[in-house]
């Protein structure tokens, strides 16, 4: 199924085509007056060097004005075979599209609302029919019955017509279309850039980015370049300062080695004043009961600070490198860097 842009915003369209497949563009005199468009000879030449394929109208109150307007269209420098010409379906438009498709020019015969026009338009050689399907839901009409019809009367009577599903006004209508099985579907880009949205793909991906960052991120790659620590002889008023202008929830407790001898966090802050009450800020680090801190060095991956802080239950782990503290990590960063 050929996949069509429904556009006439320069930018966008620009934007749609980088993606690659795209088969080509449709406009319309509409979408350029929305636009503010008022060269429109020039803006066809522009839109020609951009896309694969160009659908364009040629519009003309008879078959001779028709012909003519996409002759003079073709002057402007636009390639035969890379050119649609859209003509609205009437008597004088599909007698316009039966010279033009034999004088070897591409014909699409639009604004179609019947199975009728639309077998009128493929006996008249129409390279592609196309109903509107947002505009016939808008008159309470079955569009999907209409665009189904279409498709299986080319497939039946073996007319060399593509059936051309257009306005596109939701994600819906595109499943719709492939559904039915019609040949081409034209898409304003709002709706084009939904189509590979999905919630469960969405989490799934992040799951596979997490577990990739958890196997290939080393500890040393998240820890914070301030590295919160205090020695025995420093008081809970000193750890408190550390962790509230660092923003910590907690401090490592060191020797003069640089070795981890414990660690403060706000929760010991908090139990703290609970028993002692004021007085608990002037302690010293070296009063209180401590145990050696659940470490890690820095060159693991972060998948066994995982590991360790599932495992422990713990919120904090102490950084070393060659057994000396260089930093702390928080289970809060594993869950910043996957966020």
């Amino acid at each position: 199924m050929e996949l069509y842009l429904d556009s006439a915003d320069i930018k966008e369209i620009k934007q749609a085509f980088e993606i690659g497949f795209i088969d080509g563009l449709t406009t319309t005199p509409t979408f350029m007056h929305r636009h503010g468009i008022t060269d429109v000879d020039g803006t066809i030449v522009e839109l020609a060097k951009i896309v694969p394929v160009l659908q364009i109208e040629a519009l003309g109150e008879t078959a001779e004005e028709i012909v003519a307007e996409a002759y003079r269209q073709e002057t402007l420098g636009l390639d035969r075979s890379t050119t649609v010409y859209k003509i609205p379906v009437s008597m004088e438009g599909l007698k316009a599209c039966k010279e033009l498709t034999k004088e070897g020019f591409l014909v699409n015969v639009h604004l179609v609302y019947t199975l009728q026009q639309a077998y009128m338009a493929m006996q008249a050689g129409a390279t592609y029919v196309c109903p509107l399907v947002g505009r016939l839901q808008d008159q309470g009409t079955d569009a999907l019955q209409l665009v189904e019809a279409c498709v299986n009367a080319v497939n039946y009577y073996g007319y060399d017509t593509k059936i051309m599903f257009s306005s596109v006004r939701n994600v819906e209508h595109v499943r719709n279309a492939i559904e039915i099985g019609v040949h081409t579907i034209t898409a304003p880009w709002k709706i084009m850039k939904q189509l590979t949205e999905n919630h469960f793909t969405e989490i799934g991906t992040r799951q596979f980015f997490e577990h990739t960052r958890l196997m290939t991120v080393r500890v040393k790659d998240i820890i914070n370049d301030n590295n919160p620590t205090v020695t025995g002889d420093s008081t809970v008023t000193d750890c408190l300062l550390k962790m509230t202008s660092g923003g910590f929830g907690a401090v490592t407790v060191i020797n003069d080695n640089q070795e981890p001898i414990g660690i403060f966090t706000d929760g010991d802050l908090r139990r703290l004043i609970e028993s002692d009450g004021g007085a608990a800020v002037t302690k010293k680090m070296s009063e209180l009961s401590m145990s050696t801190p659940l470490s890690i060095d820095a060159n693991e991956l972060l998948f066994e600070a995982q590991t360790l802080f599932t495992e422990k239950k713990v919120d904090e782990l102490v950084v070393t490198s060659n057994g000396k503290v260089v930093g702390m990590i928080d289970i809060q960063d594993l869950v910043k860097l996957n966020s």
